[in-house]
């Protein structure tokens, strides 16, 4: 299988003097849809654990970025798990590249239901095989059963180069970041955190779409995005908004006016610490316009329908 040519870096391992030692200083940011979609996936598994592989791309030295996820085909127990379909990986990335998706894989996560987030010697042995792949490769172990609303037991994971602990060279650099990991718990530290393995802090992120998907999560019923606005309720917050939308067109005007005074260095630093009038009047007008259509539209869809 050719799967190398889907991870970030193609072929084995560099040699241990060539590469930059890893440290706690990568950032793993995980969009929503892919935190949505592990939990999902761990929770439909228990009591087994489940597996599957992470998309996204390497941004920086500093940050790995997580955008989606897909479920694999394994073998596991309520303890292990282990991949063995190679086949469905490169068939799933064939059809994923055919759709337009040009996210490579930065690494795999699975779950551990009930016990808690630490790599096995199996999940080790694992992860050195994506490692051989990409040295920046991160295994991510979820927890979807201590996982409650508004805390996910979620924690990332890389090996530490055996070699470098061997000559007695320190792996990991002592950054600002360190203060932004997980407390180890007792039950990694046994299983081998921070002696074959070292933690990595987990940033989430989410785009205006993700954000709208997932505030419409709070509807218990399809009905509800037909529910209407009161009318003197929305007429007042109309009224507000034009208010708001003639203030800011004053502003902007005053703003284009002084841009034609000021030179090129003075125009790169006229909106720090204040407000853009341009930016803050288009979210302004989307706003408005969104609202009244959907008042509409509601409106027309209730009277035909009742």
């Amino acid at each position: 299988m050719d799967f190398p040519q889907y991870m970030g870096m193609g072929g084995q391992g560099a040699d241990l003097h060539e590469t930059q030692m890893p440290d706690n200083s990568e950032t793993i940011q995980i969009s929503s849809l892919a935190l949505l979609k592990m939990l999902k996936h761990g929770r439909a598994g228990v009591p087994m654990e489940v597996m599957g592989l992470m998309l996204g791309d390497f941004v920086d030295d500093y940050t790995v970025r997580v955008l989606d996820v897909f479920a694999m085909p394994q073998s596991g127990t309520s303890v292990s798990v282990e991949a063995i379909d190679e086949a469905y990986q490169t068939s799933m990335m064939e059809m994923l590249r055919q759709t337009g998706r040009v996210e490579s894989v930065v690494g795999w996560y699975h779950s551990h239901p009930g016990f808690g987030c630490w790599l096995s010697s199996v999940d080790i042995n694992t992860q050195q095989l994506f490692e051989k792949l990409t040295s920046r490769a991160v295994a991510v172990v979820i927890d979807p059963i201590q996982s409650v609303r508004g805390k996910v037991v979620i924690d990332a994971f890389r090996l530490i180069n055996p070699t470098a602990a061997m000559t007695g060279m320190e792996p990991r650099q002592s950054t600002s970041n360190i203060g932004q990991l997980h407390k180890p718990s007792i039950q990694a530290l046994v299983h081998g955190l921070n002696r074959q393995y070292y933690s990595m802090a987990i940033d989430y992120r989410k785009n205006e779409l993700e954000e709208k998907m997932l505030l419409n999560l709070n509807k218990k019923q399809w009905s509800h995005g037909m529910t209407l606005t009161n009318f003197s309720t929305h007429c007042e917050g109309n009224k507000t908004a034009v208010e708001s939308m003639l203030r800011l067109a004053e502003s902007y005007t005053k703003s284009v006016q002084e841009e034609q005074k000021l030179t090129a260095e003075e125009l790169k630093t006229r909106h720090v610490g204040k407000q853009d009038p341009k930016r803050h009047l288009q979210v302004t007008v989307e706003e408005v316009m969104g609202n009244n259509i959907v008042q509409s539209l509601g409106t027309a869809i209730d009277e035909q329908a009742l």
